[in-house]
């Protein structure tokens, strides 16, 4: 974090001991609206406790000295080496530059920042300010020119150990990553596995399972939420689950036994999946097959995007005071002809008959068997795409050493990605058609076993049989609906 210098940035720095000399000689002996400032690095208990006791410590020093505290700025849990903003750090620095400070006590220097040349700017904006800094322990006088000499040393040496510190850090996790197991310490077991983060706790696992076979069923991330809220699941910390929550667990890699390492499956884990890696690629595959067709919402309705207008609209539906409807929409951000509508109760009611009729239809059982030959099983799809990412992976560093340009990298590139998203398509497919393992074409009772699932796995159902139907005009004054305005497109 830079902080601009109010006298012109670094040229002013070549005189400032004199001027902090100076300027510290003109002020108050006892600042009356002194700020505290505390911070810790990390805070993985999250107790804030760090803090705490630098704080006390001030507050003793200000007693001694006699500088009435008016307010304590505390950064929690942020570093001051990696750049990363700190709001409280900032708002101090501005209070001070505004006059509504007039005093700063610090436990250590190494807590007001560990780098160079951010020391050398808030010892700046002090000096302007005409604002005196204390510290509790460090060894060194800040209010002398050999005082800053010190201090300037020990924001170097920090500087230096912090950096050391971070190469090792980077070098320790690198190595825990290549062999697949998990970083120690943290307070936040993960959802599915003991504390030790690598056993197993059944209980939950399989709830895990049961939330990936629903989702390939058709279930949405808001759905399958509402369904841990009111089954009263909580997390691992005893909140509440959130739809982001349990999209993140899912799609992650470590449930199906991968290890991640920034963000990116670095290889196997040493602790075992609780699913398996296909059935992760199929449902990264259909949640951003859902994604681009804008299903990020469960479906409110069994024929939700899958009725068309003659136009070629999809229709919405509508809920009116006495009934409802699909409609064509019409106007600027729609297109449609807005001329075509049609009874929501009866048309969803046909196409359930009409669906649930072809699950046991000897068409729908070849179409079936030809979607599920060796070339369109999930492990040879899942096969071929994890040999397009390591082309992938080989092109990249191809390109790191030089081996090919950016012309040429690009240039290989697209045909993978092309097969790529070719793969994950008929990985979503298959998944979409999973939908169908949740009910028996044969059981007598069908409709009654359709009718007691949700909207969302209706919908799943219907629309792995259904590509669309297409609503065409019926007859005017027409009291019911005529089955002949309704033309299936079917999938299977």
């Amino acid at each position: 974090m830079r902080i601009t210098s109010p006298r012109g940035g670094r040229a002013g720095l070549r005189i400032l001991p004199t001027l902090f000399r100076a300027n510290m000689s003109s002020m108050k002996s006892a600042p009356q609206a002194t700020a505290v400032y505390v911070r810790i690095s990390s805070d993985q208990e999250g107790t804030g406790l760090g803090v705490a006791r630098q704080e006390q410590d001030c507050r003793a020093l200000a007693a001694r000295l006699g500088w009435t505290v008016a307010e304590v700025y505390q950064d929690n849990d942020v570093s001051a080496y990696s750049g990363k903003h700190r709001p409280a750090y900032q708002r101090l620095v501005e209070d001070i530059a505004s006059g509504t400070r007039d005093g700063v006590l610090i436990y250590h220097p190494d807590r007001l920042a560990r780098r160079p040349r951010d020391f050398e700017d808030f010892i700046d904006v002090l000096t302007t300010a005409r604002v005196p800094l204390q510290f509790v322990t460090g060894g060194a006088d800040p209010m002398t020119g050999d005082g800053l000499l010190i201090l300037r040393i020990m924001a170097a040496v920090a500087a230096n150990e912090s950096a050391s510190k971070s190469r090792r850090l980077t070098r320790k996790y690198q190595e825990i990553a290549d062999n697949g197991l998990p970083l120690a310490g943290g307070h936040r077991r993960p959802f599915g596995y003991e504390p030790d983060k690598m056993t197993i706790r059944e209980s939950e696992a399989a709830i895990i399972r049961q939330l990936a076979e629903r989702f390939l069923a058709g279930e949405s991330w808001l759905s399958l939420t509402g369904w841990l809220q009111d089954q009263q699941i909580p997390t691992t910390t005893g909140n509440p689950w959130h739809s982001t929550t349990v999209r993140g667990m899912m799609l992650s890699g470590r449930i199906a036994g991968l290890r991640e390492y920034h963000r990116k499956i670095h290889g196997p884990a040493a602790w075992p999946g609780i699913i398996t890696p296909e059935t992760r690629d199929q449902m990264i595959a259909l949640a951003q097959q859902r994604a681009s067709q804008g299903k990020r919402a469960r479906n409110r309705y069994a024929l939700s995007g899958l009725l068309r207008c003659t136009c070629g609209t999809r229709m919405n539906c509508h809920s009116r005071p006495d009934r409802r409807v699909y409609a064509c929409p019409n106007g600027p951000d729609f297109g449609g002809c807005g001329r075509r509508q049609v009874e929501a109760g009866p048309v969803e009611e046909l196409i359930t008959t009409a669906v649930l009729r072809r699950l046991n239809s000897p068409e729908l059982h070849q179409a079936m068997t030809r979607q599920a030959g060796p070339a369109n099983s999930t492990a040879a799809i899942h096969s071929h795409i994890e040999e397009l990412r390591k082309r992938k992976e080989m092109l990249a560093t191809m390109l790191g050493t030089g081996e090919l340009d950016a012309l040429e990298f690009r240039a290989a590139r697209e045909p993978i990605d092309r097969d790529l998203r070719t793969a994950q398509a008929k990985l979503a497919q298959l998944a979409g058609a999973d939908a169908l393992n949740t009910i028996d074409p044969t059981n007598p009772h069908l409709a009654e076993q359709f009718a007691a699932l949700s909207v969302s796995r209706q919908h799943a159902i219907i629309a792995a049989v259904l590509d669309h139907a297409i609503i065409h005009p019926g007859r005017p004054g027409a009291r019911s609906l005529d089955p002949g305005r309704v033309e299936p497109i079917w999938r299977l």
